[in-house]
């Protein structure tokens, strides 16, 4: 695997003080540990028709979608007391395709049915098995301008550069341009919409401003497209209460 990386563009940006290079794979820009995720996944993941993704760029609400997707799913598993959200985060409860490695898949295959799943893989890079299962797929995307200040944030976090060492100016020139974890971020958005046009039965496209302002009625979208509907009125009530 090696060698592809000498076939790749490659970019460090001068606000990350050259911590990462990113690598340019099939169109969008990542460090190499996810680039071989990426070429791993679609090497090896094994999509089942009943499977739901829940995809996303970075920084644009993926969490808090997980956590939902999670909730819903087994909320006939779990009370308010015994949920593993309260002691962990989503990202623990739902593993990522391009992070699948062999103990994941061992745990995935007894994770129950239908699994739940997710990836910032763009839908051009997916792994021929999802595409090839119509397996649901849910992509939430945010407003650009939150987005690129929530990555700078993050970015900066993770790699512990100061405000003062890492000019905001030069990190939206670089959102800009592109490049970014999964970028560009706008055709990143543009896969996934066209898809959600193409297979409006598989795709449900989500914006993260509505699920902010009108959280009930979203969730229920949610949870209805990705099979586990409210049928109580009662419960449903309940539950979404809690929201």
């Amino acid at each position: 695997m090696e060698d592809i990386f000498e076939t790749l563009v490659q970019h460090n940006s001068s606000w990350l003080k050259g911590r990462l290079t990113f690598y340019k794979y099939q169109g969008f820009w990542n460090t190499k540990d996810l680039v071989e995720g990426t070429i791993l996944a679609q090497q090896s993941f094994k999509a089942k028709p009943n499977d739901v993704l829940l995809s996303s760029c970075p920084k644009t609400g993926a969490t808090w979608l997980k956590a939902l997707a999670f909730a819903i799913a087994t909320r006939d598993k779990f009370d308010d007391s015994t949920s593993p959200l309260l002691t962990t985060v989503s990202h623990e409860c739902i593993p990522f395709v391009e992070k699948y490695v062999e103990h994941n898949e061992d745990n995935h295959e007894n994770s129950g049915s239908p699994r739940l799943v997710t990836t910032h893989l763009p839908y051009t890079s997916l792994p021929e098995s999802l595409l090839a299962s119509n397996c649901k797929i849910v992509y939430i995307y945010r407003n650009i301008k939150d987005v690129v200040v929530s990555y700078y944030h993050y970015m900066r976090e993770v790699l512990r550069l100061s405000m003062e060492d890492s000019p905001f100016e030069e990190a939206f020139d670089d959102f800009c341009q592109g490049i970014s974890l999964y970028g560009p971020y706008w055709d990143h958005i543009l896969g996934y919409w066209k898809a959600s046009l193409e297979r409006p039965g598989e795709v449900l496209f989500l914006k993260y401003g509505d699920m902010k302002w009108d959280t009930a009625n979203e969730v229920k979208k949610l949870a209805e497209f990705i099979g586990y509907p409210f049928r109580s009125k009662k419960k449903k009530l309940a539950w979404l209460k809690r929201l």
